[in-house]
Order: C-alpha cells, then structure tokens, then sequence
C-alpha cells in the first residue's frame, strides 16, 4: 500500500486510510473496466478519471485514481503479459491514449495518432508493448510503444464497437462493428483481412477469443461442422508454426440483436448461435411499459473454457454451458435476491485469484460487483456515484448512518458502522427526477429523512419501511421556484402553532432555496400550503423595508433561536416561536452559505451559543451570542465583531460541521479543493485534506469516530479520512492553490450541444433515445456523464446554443440580402474593374440603394400587361379584334367570349371583373418573384387590404407603410395590426420599436412590461414616468427589480440610484455598503443619514472608521466618526489609539518603514503630564468633552462593547484598538474621580497585552501610563472596597513582574561575570526582537522565565559579546537596584503561588486525560488496520510516527518517562482532579477574579540575579520553590538552587 502515495501526489489511496465512495463508471463502452493480472487491483473509467480498487481482500478498498485526460474515457485495459503487470492504457473520446503506471498512480506515456473518437481498445495479451485502439470512423491504430512505432488499418469504413488481440496468435485481432459486421484481421506483414463474419444484424457489444487453442475440444458441436478436421493428422502431435496458425480458435460475439455467436476461425463461419433467453426480472427499477435496454457483452473466463458468460436484460449475468447438449444451456448468477444488477451491464472481466476465480462486473445501477465463479454467488458490491455530491447528513437517531445527495437524482444511505460489508448502502431514487441538493434528518424518528432537489422540490423518505424500494417518498405541494440549498427541521413557528399540544407536530420542516425564500412545510400535512415564514418575522418586528434574500437556514439544537443567512452577507437571529428579531451579524457581506451552532454536551454551556458561518468570502467568523440572549434589550442589536476568526481558505466556503467529539473543534469544506479542521479558541489551522480532485462541497465529521470527517465533492465521490494521517495542517496557499485549481480544471470540458451527431453513432453516446426511455432521471446522468453537470455547465452549453441560435438567423438574413440585390440586376459591367469593387462593397450600400436605381427606371407595377403590350405587330392587331369582338359581345349582354382568357391584359379595356383578374395575375408574378411590397400595392389599388394585412402579419412581413395604411380598413383592424406588427418586431429583437408601437394604440403597461422583460429598464422607466401616475407600483417595481439584477452585476452605486428612486433608502443603503471598501461604507452611512437610518449609519461609520485604522490614517477615521453622537465614546478610543501609537513608535523608532505613512493629526500635547492626563486635555480642547454628563455618557457608551479576550493569534493592531478600549474607559474613570473603575480598566490593558503574548506591548503600557509604579493610584482608591484592592494588588504584580525583567537584562556586566550565567542564543535572539522592534507581533513571545532557567543552568561559559543590554533602561545605580527589587516583594505571594500550583494541576490532570484518550484511540486505530490486512511494519511506522507527534520538549520526555514507571488509572485521574477542584473552591474568590504573574517564574528570575538579590528576598523565594516547585519544569529549573 506505500506506494500509492508517490507518483503524481494523486494517490490518495489506501495508504491514507481512506475509504470512499468513487464516481461511476463510465456506460455504452465495450472495455472500460479491467482487472490486473494478479488480481490485485480492477480499474474502471470514471468521467475523465481511472479509478483503481484493491481487491486483493474480502472487501475492496479504495487504492487511488488515474489522472491526465481531459475528456470522457471510452476504453481501459490492464496488461496481462508477465513482469508487466502494473501498466495499463487509457483511451479517451478527445482522440488520445495514455499509458499508466498502477504502482506509482502516473503517466508513463500519451499518443495521439486518431484523428476521431476513439470507440476500443485492447492491450495485446501476447506482444507486451503492443495496444490496438479503434475509432468511430473505422480506423485501425496499432502501437508498440517501446519502440515507438505505429501501423494504421481501415478493413471497413463502419464504427468500430469492440476490438480484441487473439491470445493464441499475436498478430490476428478480432473486430466487432455497429451495423453487426465482425472482422479478424491479419496486422503482420500480410496486412490481409482474414475474415468477414457475418450473421449479426445489430452492433457488436462484445468479442471473447476462446482461452484454449484448437477447435477439437468442444465435442458437443462436431454435428454443426460437417466434415472432420485434418489437422488431426499432425505426426506425433508437434505443430508447425503454419499449422498453429490454421489450427484456429474460437470467438465469440455478443450482439444488441440478442444474440450470441460462437464463429470458428479455421472455416470463418458461425458454429453456433445462442439465442438471450426471457429471463424473469427480479426487484428490477424500470418500468415494463418501456421498451427494454440491453447491452449483450460477453467473456470467457480463462478457467472454464467450455463455459461464456454474459449479460441479459436488465442486469442479469448469465453463464451458458457450451458442452451441454439441447435448448437451454445457460444458468442464472446470484442464486439470492437483490445480489444482481438492477440494469444493463456494460462490462465483464475474470482474473484468477489463489484458488478462486473472480469475476467483476460493471453496470448503468452504478455498482461494481465482484463474482465468485465457483459458486456464481456476488462477494461484494461496491457502491459509485452519478453526480456531484451536494449533500450529506447523519442520522441523529440511528448513528453512523450517512445520508448522501447526489446530483444523479437518487439518495444514498450508507450504514457507516455495518461490520459484515463496509459499503452497505441502500439507493433511493422514486419521484426524486432532479439533483438532490439538501437533506436533513428528523432529529427524533428514526429513518424520516428530508430531501430537497434541484428543481425546488421537498420531501420525506421513509428509509426504513420493509418495502423501502417500492415506497415513493410524500412530496410536499409548496415547491420552490429555484434550487433548494438547505432543510432544517425546527419547532413550529406562527401559523403553525396552535392551542393544543397534540394537534401539531413537535418538529416543522424549514426549507430554504434560490429565490431567497424560506417555507415552513408541515411534515403530517405536506399536501397542504406551506409557510413563508417572511410573513410572520414581518408581522412579529413589524418591519416595512424590503427583506433580505434568506440563503441558509440553522435552527440551534435545544430550538430556542433560528439563524437565517442572507444574500447580502448578514446574518439574523430570530427567536423561537413568534421569531422576534435579537440581533443581526454584519460581518461577512457576501452571500452565506453556511452556518452552524455548536453542539449543546460539552463541559462548558456557553460554548453552545457559538455560532459558525462561511460565505463567498473564504474567511469563517464564530460568533459569541451569549451576551446577547442574555440581555435581550428592546431593540434588535447589530454584532460587527467577530468572536474568533478562521482565515486561511483562498475559495467560497460552502459547508461546516462542529466535532461532536471536542469543544470549539470545526471542519469547513471548500471551493479550493480541501477540508480544513480548525481549533476554534486558539483560530488555529489543525488540519487540512486534499485528497479530492474537485470542489468540496459538503462535510460532516463522524459522529462515533473522533477522527474521521466524511466529506462529498463535485469529483463525483465521498471521502471519509482520518484527521491523524493528514501531513499538512493549513490550506494551500500560492502557489498550491494555483496546483489545485490546475488539477481541477481537468475536468471534463462542457461540450456545447450543436455537435449533435446522428444518435447512435459511436458507443460512447449509444442510442441516446434509448437511454432517455428508463427513468427521466437518465437524461440528467447522461449529461453528467459527458462532464456538463454543474449548473454552470448546463449553463455554458445553454449559451453555446444560444449563440448557435443567433449566428443562423444573422446569416439567413445576409443571404436574402444578398437575393435582393440579384434581383436589382445591375447594368452589365462594359469594364470589369468597375465591377468588382461594387460586389466587395455591396452590405455597404444596403443602406442606400437609390445611388444603384437613379441609373434606371423604376421597376413597373404591372410588367406582365406592359410586356404583352410590346409584342409584334401582328399580335397587336390580332388583340384589337379580339377586343372588339369581345365588347360587342358585352353590348349584346352575350356571356363574354371565351377567348378573353388567353389575353388577360385585356383586362385593361373591359369590365371590372376582368381587370381583377388581370391584378389578381400580376400580383401572383410579384409574388413569385419576391416582390411583396409591389403585390402589397396591387391589392391597395383593388381595394382589399384588410386581406394584405392579414396574410403580411401570417408570414412576418408587415411594414411601417402597411401599419400607417392599416386605418383605412377600420379601428378594429388598425389596432389588431399594430399588435401583429409589435410581435413581429419582437421576434426581430427590435423591443424598444415594438413598445412605441403599443403606445401608439394606448397599451402603456404592455409596452412597459415588454421593455422590462428584455432588460430595457433605462428605457421601461423613462415611458412609465412619462406616462403613468406618479404613485403607479409598476414604477416601483421596475426600480426594484432593476436594482437587483445591477446588484447581482456589481453595478452597486447604480443600484442605490434605483432605490432611492423607489424611495427606499434602506435598500440603497445596503447596497452601497456591499462592496465592503472605505469609499463605499463612507458614501453608504452619509446617504443613511440623510436617510434618517441614524442607527444604520453609525454601523456602517464605525466599520468604516475601523478600515481607516487598518490603514493607519487617524484623521480619515475622526471625520467619518464626529457627524454622530452615538459613536462619542469611539472617536476617544481613536484618539487616545493614535496618541498610543504615536507615543509607541516615538519611543521605538522602527528600521523598516511601513508602506502606508500614519497620518496623524496635528494636536497640542502637553508632554509634561501623565499620559492619562494629557488624553483627556486632548479630549476636552479639541473633541469638545467639556462636561461631567459629556464623558459620563461616552463611558456609558464603551461600557456596553464587550470585546473577546487576546490570544496570540489575534492582530496586533486588534489588539491595540481593544486595549486603546480599556484605556479610554480608564481615562474617562480618572476623569469622573472613579478610581476603582480605573484600576480595573488599567489592569485589562495590560493583561490583554499579557494575553496575546506580547510582553514588550506590556512593559511599554506600563511605562506609559504607571511610569512611578502604583503608589499614587493606591492611596486614591476607596480601601474598604475590596475588589478594587484586588484589582490593585494584580496591577502592581504585573509592574513588579515587568521590573523584575527590566533588572533582570540589564544586571551590571561584573556580576554576571560572576553568575556564570549566559542567555542560550535562540532566546537571545528573541529578546532582542521584542525589545526592538517597534510594533510587536505575537510571534515574538518571549519564552517563559522557566524555560530559560534550563538553558540558564546548563551553560556556564560566559561571553561579554553575547549578553545583552536593553538600550531603552538607563543603567540603574546599584541603590536604586536594591529598592527596585525590594518592589518586587508584592510577586513572592505564597497564597497566590498554591493557587497557581492547583490551577496547574487541574490543567495537568486535564491533559492527561485528553492524552489518554488520544492513545486509546490510536490503538483502537492500529487494531482496526492490522485486521485490515495490513503488514506489521506499516502499524510499527504509525506507532513511530505518534511517538515523535508529542509535544515533548526535554522537561515533557523526562516526565513521560516517570509517569511510565506508574501508569494512571481512569479512577485515579478523577479523584485528583476532583481533589484539585475542590481544593481551587477552597481558596478566597478574590484571588481567582484578577490575573497574576506566575509567581514561581518570578522566584527563579529573582535567584538568577544571584548577589544582587537581598538575602531575605533569596530565602522567600527559595522557600516558596520547594513549597509550590512540583511541577517537572520548575524541579528541573530550580535543581541548581536547592541542591
């Protein structure tokens, strides 16, 4: 199994563990699937893929794919000659071969020599190098590819179906065509055809060579050959070369004519026909009205040779006995039920196997069967997959089993926990027709599952009912009207909710789709109307804006609150029942696609108010809620800062899913190709899986496995992996991600659908008719099939049509041009220059064709009577006595003679009705010749116009002239006209012509309504202001609708425009905010205020003012701030932040400028003052905080944010904004005299700084705002309130613990002489950074005073050059040293040093546990893989593996070590822990409410300064290290000390 790893990197095989769900097999091949000569691997095509199974085991495992071709794969072979066994070849329909190496999952070699789609191939079972492929067009190819040479053949111009090399004679190949032709051709020298069989009257489906030479084994049909064979004659049984070749062999023929043929190539005849006998279905899927599919593919397993094996109808596997005489010769395989196909099977293949052999089997019901042919039962089926992988869910009631929506319209539910097959799987596939988009499990009734379609549609299976496969699922009325992207079951809500408990469902159905709608379906009655649940939000917030486009739907597990994601990126929280708006989440600002609430059974309740969601945008935010169901206030809130951020993805995020398994554990699936697994509270990456070669588009991690995630992609497959196993922990950035976009744009192109080629021409697209007639469902996995399957596929192929559409009409419109200018016949070229540039230019004087007519008359209305008129004298004459004959005739009211019909011109000079008749002849000459618009006037003459008109509009040739002449016939045909005319128009696309039209007869809307549907909204709303009533909703409506195609265009600030023109500001607002850039929130929040949307407007400054801060420009960030007054209280935290950087980077001028210069404004400052003091002069002068209420109100206004605690992760400017927060309350506090607010304000900036592991940002702050330390602070706090003593006391710990350090590295040179004490070099190199650079990053975490204590005691050399000064301190004289360090008394607390021991302890004991668990399931893993058959060096590489995983550093191993020699109980951990918890409640509450150094880190600093130390001072801190000193890592620190 190692080597799938290698090669490509495409192995994503059994050597990672994986176990998946692969894409189906590709149908209507006759050899696309092939088993390895050792038995070891079988590979089919999957759509432009090679998957490959192990098979070598009971059960089949997934060992890895073949990837290259870019097109649909038509033919795969393994080579079956010795010592060659791991090479295979590909074909595919783009006209290319590849050979493979199965060993490393990489291409060896690719020729193109078709010019066609190529229909077969085989590899030469005898000639190792030699591979024949076959074409559509009838051409033969062989290769050798050693030697790179090629021979080409074309023994009949028909499609080639199936070809097959002879086992026994390398150079004779068998071929079976479309039209029933079988031909065995000669590919030596010769080049001969030595056979045309003929018998077959339909295509060849399959061809079989006999596996033993000879044709004197099969007595059973010596009575069909007439005369004996005289090869027996042979002396002593030794053949010749020649005779072996006459000798002959047997092949046999599977055709669609339901025949079998068994033809002998010594006579070149048929020898015996096997006629498909009616087999009886068994728990088939089609419906018997259809007329019945087959695909007659036969094999002859090298084992039996006197046995073929064949498909039949629908599915079944037949094995025909050849030696047995009489009418029925065949048996059926699969004695048991359901162990054979449901339809038409494609492929057969056999490979001994230690002493059984197999048979595998491929079919159109997407499973792959593995056949034992000793007692023809199936020994295992493995499920595959038609379509992209949009959905997955696990059943909360019946564990481990997974729900799977598949874009090949059916359900898969695959029991993950069976232990006799590992792919139990059942299908579901009744009235689903469309791509299953969403599914969802009833929370509590087990096997009720939820599905929602591509097509809108929602319902309910039942997967467990007995007659599962005949159920039909209940289909709710209410269908959507677009995709439906997620279902949730939830409580009911309004109008569901009624009086009485038993009257209604305990849990509704919520399903969400494209159009942005959500319904409530009631599950017990889905035939009756569902909800738009819009109505009742609106009712309940009583809201009267446009609301948003709903995308997600998530309802928290315990159904109190209903999170809705929206188009717009914002996300809602409703509460349940009557969805009364809480807050809105405005962070993402792109369409959400995904959200999630934690699970409720952790240790820690207010985990379960995480909420996490993922949107176009690749960044995951999880938000808090707690604080805000809490203290739910009246007026909905709007959340703008995130909890925590999970950055790292570069694509759309479309799905997440908590671990049930830990707290703050989540996997996100994604559009660039990985799934990642984070831990939530430290925003780290864990791991991230690559195995897919596609989107992912769906995850869920499993609920009995802690390790294992399942996830589904549009690779056609399901993945389920091992987050242990993965080698890398983040996203692919860069670089990696333009590798897995490549690897991903291999998929198949979208084929536009003009090619249309006549149906049934090769055997990849056999019989499209056919294959429509199953199920509709089949015309969708058709076109999955060919690759176009997402909906941007169908889309691209739509617009493909389209064009197709257009260019035809364009080009009938120049060639009847073009008949035009014929007519006009132009004058006869005297010189042919002349005349040649008139032909090139003609489209250019279509517009003016008078410059061609002035030179002629004009044509002549009537040129038949004219042309009758300049006939010969004689003729002449002989029409004025007719004439006069005739009108004599007329006078003597005689019937007028019948010589009058010859001369109809004569019409002319007699009565009316003749003359109609002579206008009747000539317009029929117009019309004949393609002048309508002359006809048109004859009938105007005549009088009869209404009929002009009518037969102009039937065949689309009305005019500007007839419409203006239309009036004469009536209003009624005028109007009628006018409407026949504007159709016309619209077909010739000429909509804005066509809606003047309909003003002109008043149909003002209609002619709106038809501008609007085709997109002229400039236009549709210039006629509907112009013409309707200002307060008309037709005019709104455009505006609207307007609006949002620009919006979904991008065209934002347009589509505010509209808004505001539909007077509805709030729209225009959130539009304009989308964009999301600082210009854009700007212009948004001054167009809500003057909107009058105050509360709105303050959101979108304050996001705004942040970005500026992002961008270091103070003074952009005040002016968006000060047109409100709610956001006073901000713009002192911007100030007071300026002031703080400014006051940082003077104090730590930086070396490397920053790109983006700060702007900074140009304020008075008071040097002299205390930094708090100076802040709030700035405050009063020029922010105008001139009175007590002023800054009263604006700490009112900080106090109510709340901002998430430091880590390390977080941005180091984040955390200066959130400590500039704490400070500015601080300042506000010292202002109004509240001193105890001050401490504690003061005490949570330095322990944020603290937190996110910046210990220079702490010294810097501490300097800054206590530059004397903490005595004046003291003496003005009120010392009988304890909690700010506390607070206090915390405060000047962290002075003292800065101080301490401060000594610490700047100790005078001779005594560390002294000391023999030296800094190891990496920690050097730390300090120096932190203390250096100017703005700290959390990278430059200065290493715990412990962990340097080793590295301190280990090393006793010393090198002046390698200490290092801290070029801020001035050195400090030695008094000075000695009060300093008498300050640092307050840290050798001893109370506060046990509380830091216990609290270590439960962290220890916690650890432990978690360790324990881990190892528990590491071995459970391992025993799982050794009964999996894999050798014992792979499982001791795992263990190896997991021994370096620990993160032991030295202190860690030594520890482990101890800990071996007494192994814990379970028992055991818990009672210390319970001990340590109890011991924790023992101590007093207000020493566990503020943060403290560790003190035992400070006892250790303090003995490092050795003789500079006081001797009390030394004592104190010795005699707390042996107190509190327990741990491994202070023993080990502290061994100098104490021994």
């Amino acid at each position: 199994m190692a080597a799938t790893g290698t090669g490509t990197g495409t192995g994503t095989g059994a050597g990672m563990g994986v176990r998946a769900l692969p894409a189906s097999p590709n149908w209507y091949s006759s050899r696309c699937s092939d088993v390895s000569s050792d038995g070891r691997l079988f590979g089919f095509a999957a759509r432009h893929r090679i998957c490959l199974l192990d098979v070598a085991a009971a059960a089949p495992t997934f060992y890895g794919e073949l990837i290259g071709h870019t097109d649909r794969i038509s033919g795969f072979a393994f080579c079956h000659c010795p010592g060659h066994g791991g090479l295979c070849a590909s074909s595919s329909d783009d006209g290319s071969v590849k050979i493979w190496d199965s060993g490393t999952l990489s291409p060896v070699l690719e020729y193109s020599l078709h010019q066609n789609a190529i229909s077969a191939l085989h590899w030469s079972p005898l000639v190792k190098d030699l591979i024949v492929t076959g074409d559509e067009k009838g051409v033969i190819v062989c290769y050798w590819h050693n030697r790179n040479d090629s021979q080409q053949f074309f023994p009949e111009p028909r499609t080639v179906f199936c070809l097959s090399c002879s086992p026994h004679h390398e150079n004779l190949v068998a071929i079976g065509y479309k039209d029933g032709m079988v031909v065995i051709i000669d590919i030596s020298r010769k080049r001969e055809v030595v056979h045309r069989l003929r018998g077959h009257e339909d295509e060849i489906h399959g061809l079989a060579w006999c596996p033993v030479p000879g044709e004197e084994r099969l007595p059973a049909w010596q009575d069909e050959l007439q005369a004996p064979s005289e090869e027996s004659k042979v002396p002593n049984g030794e053949v010749t070369q020649d005779t072996a070749t006459k000798k002959g062999c047997y092949l046999a023929s599977g055709s669609k004519d339901q025949t079998i043929r068994i033809w002998s190539c010594t006579r070149g005849r048929s020898v015996m026909t096997l006629k498909l006998p009616p087999t009886k279905r068994r728990g088939g899927a089609v419906d018997p009205a259809v007329k019945e599919r087959i695909w007659l593919t036969v094999h002859w397993p090298a084992g039996h040779p006197s046995d073929i094996l064949s498909s039949a109808f629908g599915g079944e596997l037949l094995l025909w006995n050849l030696t047995q005489p009489g009418k029925r010769k065949w048996t059926l395989l699969g004695s048991s039920e359901g162990q054979n196909h449901s339809r038409i099977v494609f492929n057969l293949s056999s490979v001994k196997h230690q002493d059984r052999e197999l048979l595998f089997s491929i079919s159109m019901d997407r499973d792959v069967k593995c056949w034992d042919l000793s007692t023809l039962d199936c020994s295992w089926t493995m499920p595959s997959l038609g379509g992209f992988v949009y959905s997955l869910a696990f059943s909360p009631v019946d564990s481990g089993c997974l729900a799977i929506g598949v874009g090949d319209s059916m359900i898969r539910v695959w029991n993950t926990l069976s232990i006799t097959n590992i792919y139990d799987v059942k299908t579901f596939w009744q009235s689903i027709k469309s791509k299953v988009t969403a599914l969802s499990w009833h929370p509590t009734k087990e096997g009720s599952l939820a599905f929602g379609t591509d097509d809108g549609k929602v319902g309910i299976f039942d997967t467990l009912s007995s007659s599962a496969k005949n159920k039909p699922p209940q289909i709710s009325s209410t269908y959507h009207k677009k995709t439906v992207y997620t279902l949730a079951w939830g409580p009911p809500t309004p109008p569901l909710i009624s009086g009485e408990e038993s009257e209604q469902p305990s849990v509704t159905l919520y399903s969400c789709a494209g159009e942005g709608i959500v319904f409530q379906h009631n599950p017990w009655k889905l035939n009756g109307e569902a909800n738009d649940i819009n109505k009742v939000i609106r009712d309940t917030n009583s809201i009267k804006h446009k609301l948003p486009a709903r995308t997600e739907v998530s309802w928290k597990p315990d159904g109190k609150l209903l999170a809705l994601g929206n188009e717009d990126g914002s996300i809602e929280i409703f509460q349940a029942p009557n969805l009364k708006l809480l807050c809105t989440i405005q962070q993402h600002h792109k369409l959400i696609n995904a959200i999630r609430w934690h699970h409720e059974h952790g240790t820690q309740p207010e985990l379960s108010y995480l909420i996490a969601s993922g949107s176009i945008n690749a960044t995951i935010y999880v938000h808090n809620l707690k604080s805000v169901v809490e203290n739910s206030s009246e007026n909905p809130l709007t959340i703008t800062e995130p909890f925590r951020t999970l950055a790292g993805h570069t694509a759309k995020i479309t799905s997440l899913s908590w671990s049930p398994h830990h707290e703050g554990r989540l996997v996100s699936a994604c559009y660039d190709g990985t799934a990642q697994v984070w831990d939530v509270m430290k925003e780290e990456p864990l791991c991230n899986y690559r195995g897919h070669q596609g989107r992912l588009l769906s995850v869920q991690w499993s609920p009995v496995e802690p390790d294992c995630v399942y996830t589904g992609a549009d690779d056609f497959s399901v993945h389920k992996w091992h987050i242990s196993k993965q080698e890398h922990t983040r996203p692919p950035q860069g670089k990696k991600s333009i590798e897995l976009e490549k690897k991903r744009s291999i998929q198949p192109k979208v084929k536009a659908k003009k090619k249309k080629k006549p149906v049934g021409k090769s055997p990849g697209k056999q019989d499209a008719n056919d294959a429509m007639n199953g199920d509709e469902s089949m015309k969708e996995m058709l076109l999955e099939e060919n690759g176009v399957s997402d909906h941007e596929g169908e889309k691209e192929a739509q617009e493909a049509e389209l064009a197709d559409k257009v260019s035809v009409t364009v080009s009938r419109d120049t060639s009847s041009s073009a008949c035009d200018y014929s007519a006009l016949s132009l004058p006869k070229p005297s010189v042919t220059q002349k005349a040649a540039p008139v032909k090139k230019d003609l489209p250019k004087e279509k517009p003016t064709p008078d410059a061609s007519l002035k030179k002629r008359k004009p044509r002549s209305i009537l040129p038949f009577s004219t042309l009758m008129d300049h006939r010969s004298k004689e003729e002449l004459h002989q029409d004025c006595l007719r004439l006069a004959a005739c009108l004599k005739t007329k006078d003597n009211n005689e019937d007028v003679s019948p010589d009058l019909k010859d001369c109809i011109h004569l019409g002319l000079f007699t009565d009316r009705d003749s003359l109609h008749k002579m206008i009747d002849m000539e317009g029929k000459h117009h019309l004949e010749n393609g002048h309508a618009e002359l006809f048109q006037q004859l009938m105007l003459w005549k009088g009869d116009m209404k009929g002009v008109l009518q037969a102009a509009a039937e065949r689309g040739q009305l005019t500007d002239q007839l419409v203006a002449m239309a009036p004469m016939v009536g209003y009624q045909a005028w109007v009628w006209t006018v409407e026949a005319f504007a159709k016309q128009l619209c077909f010739q696309e000429q909509y804005v012509k066509a809606a003047s039209h309909l003003l002109s007869i008043h149909k003002v809307y209609e002619a709106i309504e038809l501008l609007k549907v085709n997109n002229f909204y400039r236009e549709a709303i210039v006629m509907a202001k112009a013409r309707l009533r200002p307060e008309d909703p037709v005019l709104k409506e455009l505006y609207t609708s307007w609006a949002a195609l620009l919006e979904k265009d991008g065209h934002y600030s347009m589509a505010a425009k509209c808004y505001l023109g539909a007077s509805s500001p709030y729209d225009a607002v959130k539009v304009l905010s989308k964009k999301g850039d600082v210009a854009s929130l700007k212009t948004a929040a001054e167009l809500a205020l003057i909107s009058g949307e105050e509360e709105l407007s303050a959101t979108l400054s304050l996001r705004c003012a942040q970005d500026l801060l992002l961008s270091r420009n103070w003074v952009g960030a005040q002016e968006v701030l000060q047109q409100h007054k709610s956001l006073f209280g901000q713009r002192l935290v911007f100030c007071l932040n300026e002031l703080l950087c400014s006051c940082l980077s003077e104090r730590n001028p930086c070396e490397k400028k920053s790109p983006v210069p700060p702007c900074y404004h140009s304020w008075e400052l008071n040097r002299e003052a205390p930094f708090l003091d100076m802040v709030t002069q700035v405050w009063q002068n020029v922010l105008g905080m001139d009175t007590t209420e002023k800054a009263t109100c604006a700490q009112e206004q900080l106090g109510r944010i709340e901002h998430p605690p430091s880590t390390s992760n977080t941005h180091p400017k984040q955390v200066l904004f959130h400590i500039s927060h704490d400070l500015a309350l601080a300042a506000l506090s010292c202002h109004l005299g509240m001193w105890d607010e001050a401490v504690k304000s003061i005490l949570g900036a330095v322990s944020r700084s603290f937190d996110a592991g910046n210990f220079t940002l702490m010294q810097e702050i501490c300097s800054i705002i206590l530059p004397e330390g903490c005595d004046d602070l003291r003496d003005k706090l009120d010392s009988t309130n304890s909690q700010s003593m506390d607070a206090c006391r915390s405060l000047e710990g962290f002075v003292a613990y800065r101080q301490l350090y401060n000594l610490w590295w700047n100790s005078p040179k001779d005594s560390l002489g002294l000391q023999k004490v030296v800094l190891g070099p990496s920690e050097q190199t730390a300090l120096e950074k932190s203390c250096v650079s100017g703005d700290p990053t959390p990278e430059e975490m200065v290493q715990t005073a412990a962990e340097m204590g080793e590295n301190l005691c280990s090393t006793t050399e010393v090198s002046k050059g390698e200490t290092q000064s801290d070029s801020r301190t001035d050195s400090v004289g030695v008094a000075d040293r000695q009060s300093a360090l008498k300050g640092c008394q307050v840290l050798l607390s001893e109370e506060m040093a046990a509380l830091q021991n216990t609290q270590r302890d439960i962290a220890e004991v916690q650890e432990t546990l978690a360790e324990m668990i881990r190892q528990h399931q590491q071995q459970r893993n391992n025993l799982q893989e050794n009964t999996n058959g894999n050798s014992q060096g792979s499982n001791l590489e795992q263990n190896s593996e997991t021994e370096s995983d620990k993160p032991c550093s030295d202190s860690n191993q030594m520890n482990c070590k101890d800990e071996a020699k007494q192994p814990v109980t379970l028992p055991e951990l818990t009672k210390q822990l319970l001990n340590a918890k109890q011991k924790l409640a023992e101590f007093p509450d207000n020493l566990k409410v503020f943060p403290f150094p560790d003190v035992l880190e400070c006892c250790l600093v303090l003995l490092h300064l050795g003789s500079q130390c006081p001797p009390q001072l030394q004592e104190q801190a010795l005699a707390l290290l042996r107190n509190h000193g327990g741990a491994a890592v202070y023993k080990k620190a502290a061994r100098s000390f104490l021994t």
